[in-house]
């Protein structure tokens, strides 16, 4: 995720010495939360995105940070409220947009998924994650032509993405193609991606 407080010492040691001389500083306490959740500190990362935001409101990558560790805890409301909050602060910042069209895919709603995805999408084209998020969307809505288009993106992106590839696998099988499937299958395997057993275990037949 791009940060917009991306600057000043990284360690959690050092940014809280740094915070004892200037406990004021609403960069040093978002840095502070993003070195606590990278040490996996969950409820004082929690606690320092808080008192970011109490200092300084607008820092929409904080609610960002927020929704992140709410999903973490699985609240996919507050989730979904934090992301909110962020776009509303900047509307243009493709990161929340993505995040709101993830979690409407966990509650099964791919047809507000597609919205958000496609706006996140539109702030950065680049967006790996939400173009194939944005395929498993239209996979979801019966469209699988749509989503081997949208994957078919994402890869050309980063050729090493598996979660595209495997849904590119799943939209041919949809298709009723599985000869097809299994080659998108095994480029997902090959980067590391894990593919269902149960989808493996159905496309052996097809092997040859």
């Amino acid at each position: 995720m791009k940060k917009t407080f991306d600057y000043g010492p990284k360690t959690v040691a050092a940014l809280k010495a740094a915070l004892q001389d200037n406990p004021d500083s609403a960069a040093l306490l978002y840095n502070l939360g993003v070195s606590l959740v990278a040490e996996r500190n969950f409820d004082e990362a929690e606690k320092a995105f808080h008192e970011a935001l109490a200092l300084e409101p607008d820092i929409a990558e904080a609610y960002v940070q927020l929704g992140g560790l709410a999903m973490h805890r699985g609240d996919l409301e507050k989730c979904l409220a934090m992301n909110k909050k962020a776009t509303e602060i900047r509307p243009r910042f493709a990161v929340p947009w993505g995040n709101i069209g993830f979690v409407h895919m966990q509650q099964q709603n791919p047809d507000k998924a597609v919205k958000a995805l496609k706006k996140a999408i539109s702030f950065d084209p680049q967006f790996i994650q939400a173009h194939t998020t944005l395929g498993s969307a239209y996979l979801a809505l019966g469209d699988p032509d749509g989503c081997i288009m949208q994957c078919a993106k994402a890869v050309e992106i980063e050729p090493m993405f598996g979660p595209a590839y495997n849904n590119m696998g799943l939209a041919y099988l949809e298709k009723g193609d599985p000869h097809t499937a299994i080659r998108y299958f095994d480029k997902a395997t090959e980067t590391g991606f894990e593919v269902e057993p149960q989808i493996m275990a159905e496309i052996a037949q097809y092997r040859s």
